[in-house]
C-alpha cells in the first residue's frame, strides 16, 4: 500500500479513527522479507483494529538524508512498537562459498545512511547464516571506510582504486582466504650465437651490487604470464626482442617486501634482435658480455645462489639439463585455459638433451 493510499484511507475513515492519537517515534525491528537487492518491507494489517499511519511522507531525497520514514502502529487502541516503513539493505549477491559480496557500484554516498543500511544488512545476513562478507570500497567512497571498521570489518587488501574489507559472521576464527602472499619476479637469460649474455647494470641498487652486470629482471604484472613477462622485461630494459624457451629454475624466499614471500623465475630466452636500446629510467647500461667474463665476476663467484643459477643455464646450453617449457591446457574445473610448465624428455621435438 502506498503512502497516498494510506492518507486517503485516513481521510475517508476519520470517524472510525477518531480515537487514534499520535505516538512518540521510537525505533524497532520489523518482520521482513529477505529479497536480495531490494528493500525489506514491514508486514502489517489494514483492518480497522490494526491501524497504522505514517508519521510523515518523505521524498526519496529525504529518505536518503535521514534513512527511512517511521510508521506509527496501534493495535485495538493500545500503543505498540513502531517500525520502519522501508528498511533498506545493501545491494549484494551470494558467493559460491555461502558468503556475501556487496555491490560496490550501488553504495549510498551518505555515511550515516550507509551505517544504518550496513547494520541492518549484517543482522539480516547473520539470520540467514551467511559466512563471510566482502565489502569493496572504491577510493571515491573512502569516507565509508571508518564506518565499516567501526561495525567490525577488517582490512583485507588495497589496490590503487579501492580497499577490500571483510567480516566473518560465524563464531570462531575467520575462514576467509588471506590476501595474496607472494610477489612474482622473472629474470631473462639471453645468450646469442657468439656465446654472449645480455646483461644490464641497474641505475638504482644497493651499494654492494654497484657495478654488477646481471641479467634483466622485473616483476610480473597483474594477469600476465611468466613467459610473456620475461620477454616484456627484457624488451623494456634493453630493447632486445626475444622468444621464450624454458623456465630453467625458480627461487622461493620469504619476508622480502612488506613481509611478503617472493617467487623468482629464471627464464631462458632466444634473442630475435641484436641492437640494444637502454631504458634510461631504470638501467644505467646494457651490453652483450662474453659468457666467461659474466661468470668470472667476483659477485657471481662469491654468491652460491648466483653461481648455481649460472651453472644451470650453462648445463642447459650444453644440453645436459632440461627446463620447463610452457603448455596451454584447458581445465574443466574452471573452464579456463592455463599455462602448465613441465619438461618432456622423450618428445621428438625436445632439444635440451644431447644425442
Amino acid at each position: 500500500m502506498t503512502m497516498s493510499e494510506i492518507a486517503h484511507i485516513e481521510k475517508t475513515n476519520s470517524s472510525q479513527l477518531s480515537s487514534f492519537r499520535p505516538l512518540v517515534e521510537v525505533k524497532s525491528t520489523p518482520r521482513f522479507c529477505s529479497c536480495r537487492g531490494m528493500s525489506a518491507k514491514a508486514s502489517h494489517s489494514s483492518t480497522p483494529n490494526n491501524t497504522y499511519v505514517p508519521k510523515k511522507a518523505l521524498s526519496s531525497v529525504d529518505e536518503e538524508k535521514i534513512g527511512a520514514g517511521n510508521l506509527l502502529y496501534q493495535v485495538n487502541g493500545t500503543n505498540s512498537s513502531l517500525f520502519s516503513r522501508n528498511l533498506r539493505m545493501l545491494d549484494a549477491f551470494d558467493d559460491e562459498y555461502g558468503g556475501v559480496i556487496v555491490d560496490s557500484e550501488r553504495l549510498p554516498a551518505n555515511p550515516n545512511v550507509f551505517a544504518s543500511m550496513l547494520r541492518f544488512s549484517i543482522s539480516h545476513w547473520k539470520a540467514k547464516e551467511k559466512k563471510g562478507i566482502w565489502l569493496k570500497l572504491p577510493v571515491e567512497k573512502s569516507d565509508l571506510v571508518p564506518v565499516a571498521v567501526k561495525e567490525g570489518f577488517e582490512y583485507h587488501h588495497a589496490e590503487r582504486g579501492y580497499v577490500m574489507l571483510t567480516y566473518w559472521l560465524p563464531e570462531g576464527p575467520s575462514k576467509l582466504p588471506a590476501n595474496a602472499s607472494h610477489q612474482v619476479g622473472v629474470g631473462g637469460f639471453v645468450i646469442n650465437e657468439n656465446n654472449e649474455v645480455l646483461v644490464v647494470q641497474e641505475k638504482y641498487c644497493a651499494p654492494p651490487f654497484s657495478g654488477l652486470w646481471k641479467i634483466p629482471t622485473g616483476f610480473i604484472v597483474e594477469s600476465e604470464e611468466i613467459f610473456t613477462g620475461s620477454v616484456r622485461e627484457v624488451k623494456e630494459e634493453t630493447g632486445i626482442d626475444t622468444e621464450f624457451v624454458e623456465v630453467v629454475a625458480f627461487r622461493h624466499v620469504h619476508n622480502v617486501a612488506f613481509e611478503k614471500s617472493d617467487l623468482f623465475f629464471i627464464c631462458m630466452l632466444k634473442p630475435l634482435s641484436t641492437q640494444i636500446m637502454v631504458d634510461d629510467h631504470e638501467i644505467q647500461a646494457a651490453k652483450w658480455m662474453p659468457l666467461v667474463e659474466f661468470v668470472e665476476q667476483p659477485l657471481i663467484q662469491q654468491d652460491c645462489m648466483f653461481k648455481r643459477v649460472i651453472d644451470i643455464c650453462i648445463a642447459r646450453l650444453g644440453k645436459r639439463y632440461c627446463g620447463l617449457s610452457v603448455h596451454q591446457l584447458a581445465s574443466t574445473f574452471d573452464g579456463k585455459t592455463s599455462s602448465l610448465y613441465y619438461n618432456v624428455v622423450d618428445s621428438q621435438h625436445n632439444n635440451c638433451i644431447g644425442n
